[in-house]
């Protein structure tokens, strides 16, 4: 892999999303850039994968909402492949608990499907130099939340099957918990979330990817 060092030679990019139509704008916008160039293309975070070790490219463009493997599981094994590995998440969710997610596993950037031309051509060249970005919406959503408390993985387990339509005892049971536990997580998901019911909570926590969509 190269490093953010100028080079003559092009910087290499990967596409990953599971619409075709997305991979081929990408890949004719980057075809019209001297310094740019996809060199591969996938529909999943296995291609993903794949198409990495392959092809080690510069700079990787990942979705997270895709079949068999998430975006998120994909950054992390390809980190684990390379650590140095450049990984921009492009995606249509600006969700602050998801771009921190994403963060973490070890994404250098992350901007919304609706970027225009030039802030994602700017990105792949600022992440390949070195440098981290955030999309402007998204860098909004993650300083609004900065400070709130985020959901503990047992409460986004509770929530993701609240969000399934099931009744507090069957939630329970299906946690080997208590009923007056589950009350208590959902007291505590209400607070953090600044919510007052059980739709409520589901809503704003799938806005801000705690939840799929």
């Amino acid at each position: 892999m190269t490093s953010g060092i100028a080079s003559s030679e092009p910087i290499r990019v990967i596409v990953i999303d599971d619409h075709p139509i997305v991979r081929e704008g990408i890949a004719a916008l980057l075809g019209r850039e001297t310094d740019l160039v996809c060199v591969g293309e996938g529909a999943s975070g296995d291609e993903a994968i794949d198409l990495f070790r392959s092809l080690s490219p510069d700079v990787t463009l990942i979705d997270l909402q895709m079949p068999t493997m998430s975006g998120i599981d994909a950054i992390i094994a390809i980190r684990a492949i390379d650590a140095t590995a450049r990984i921009i998440v492009l995606t249509t969710y600006p969700g602050d608990a998801q771009v921190m997610r994403a963060i973490r596993a070890g994404a250098s950037g992350y901007l919304l499907k609706n970027s225009v031309r030039k802030e994602l051509l700017d990105a792949i060249r600022s992440v390949h130099a070195g440098r981290s970005v955030l999309g402007a919406d998204i860098a909004h959503e993650v300083a609004l939340h900065a400070l709130d408390e985020p959901l503990s993985e047992r409460e986004v387990e509770v929530l993701r099957l609240v969000a399934n339509g099931h009744a507090n005892k069957v939630i329970a049971w299906r946690l080997a918990l208590s009923v007056d536990t589950i009350k208590a997580h959902l007291k505590a998901i209400f607070s953090k979330l600044g919510v007052n019911d059980r739709t409520h909570a589901v809503t704003v926590a799938t806005r801000r990817g705690y939840l799929d969509p």
